[in-house]
């Protein structure tokens, strides 16, 4: 029967609907499931939707610049975390180091305690063990013990490792961490709007 065409055809029919049908159910289960949650959980997922595209957005935009506006971006990031003092100390010294691995410094706190090494890098490849190695051989060359590693694209399973095995404390920053700081502390983002969320005061509603 299977060399007959109007079997074969028959099949076809078959899997197709069968398969509609499974779309169908799926769809209707997706649906029902969404109806289940409450108003607060389904404007929570759209939000984590919205984040997520806009994530890819910096992402994308942020590798179509040059590596001194990838700096700047850096230095407006670790300013807006509570990082470098003042925008223009910030900016002087990051960029100027360059030395061994080194792309910059900025100052923990406001008073200059304590300088934290950084090194940027815009890059889509992957960053292996051999850059984290280079990085932290530059904070032992200056004695420091604090470094920060961001790039656009992501690292190693090796770096991570090696990062958690030396005395020197690096903090790995990969372009998803990146972009979602950005968002966090509003660097390279602007607000569209906003959706007060509220409920009864049941403090007020008393005799």
């Amino acid at each position: 029967m299977k060399q007959f065409p109007e079997f074969i055809d028959f099949q076809n029919n078959n899997k197709e609907e069968n398969n509609n049908r499974l779309l169908s159910d799926s769809n209707q289960s997706s649906d029902i499931r969404e109806e289940n949650k409450t108003p607060e959980e389904q404007l929570e997922r759209i939000y984590l939707a919205i984040k997520e595209d806009i994530k890819k957005e910096l992402l994308e935009t942020i590798k179509q610049y040059s590596p001194n506006f990838f700096e700047k971006l850096v230095i407006d990031l670790l300013i807006s975390m509570g990082y470098g003092g003042s925008r223009k100390e910030a900016g002087e010294a990051v960029g100027q180091v360059n030395d061994g691995g080194i792309d910059g410094i900025i100052k923990e706190d406001r008073l200059g305690l304590d300088i934290i090494y950084i090194q940027a890098k815009r890059w889509e490849n992957t960053v292996g063990r051999p850059e984290i190695q280079k990085f932290a051989g530059a904070l032992l060359g200056k004695q420091a013990k604090k470094g920060i590693f961001i790039t656009t694209s992501n690292f190693s399973k090796e770096a991570i490792e090696y990062s958690t095995m030396i005395d020197s404390k690096i903090i790995l920053i990969d372009g998803q961490k990146l972009s979602e700081l950005l968002i966090d502390y509003n660097v390279g983002v602007s607000l569209v709007e906003s959706y007060a969320i509220k409920k009864i005061d049941n403090d007020y509603f008393t005799e």
